[in-house]
């Protein structure tokens, strides 16, 4: 049996999107900053696997909103679960830290998301990118 022509033409879910915000924060400012980030390495919306973020920030209504958007789950990791990705960051805020408890919530919990949807170990595919209110990076395995 030959594969649909949709199915030719759609690459595999394969990545993980992790995002810090503020509370106000709207879906679509959120949506340009993950199309920002897809757009750096030439990848699109179905290449996703899931969204996540900081537990406390699960019932942001952006995020909410996004992920309902995109037909994708919104996990949430505390910040010591985030903080086991503490080596892996490109970026260390001591204001997130005073905040959360964690040095960065974007890529930490792309990295912890995609560690829990894949089961092998994640690599940052694209650093923290920040807008206004937000911040998004992008992890997918690493190659094995």
């Amino acid at each position: 049996m030959l594969p649909d022509a949709a199915a030719l033409q759609s690459p595999p879910a394969c990545l993980v999107a992790g995002f810090g915000c503020r509370q106000a924060c709207s879906d679509a400012e959120l949506r340009a900053l993950l199309d920002r980030a897809l757009a750096v390495i030439k990848a699109r919306p179905c290449q996703l696997l899931g969204l996540a973020t900081l537990d406390r920030r699960l019932a942001v209504p952006g995020l909410q909103a996004l992920a309902q958007e995109l037909g994708l789950a919104l996990a949430g990791y505390d910040a010591q679960g985030l903080g086991h990705y503490d080596g892996e960051l490109s970026h260390r805020s001591a204001l997130t830290w005073r905040y959360t408890g964690c040095h960065g919530i974007a890529e930490a919990s792309a990295l912890a998301h995609c560690r829990a949807l894949v089961g092998r170990t994640p690599r940052l595919c694209v650093s923290r990118l920040a807008s206004a209110n937000a911040t998004v990076a992008l992890a997918c395995p690493a190659p094995t």
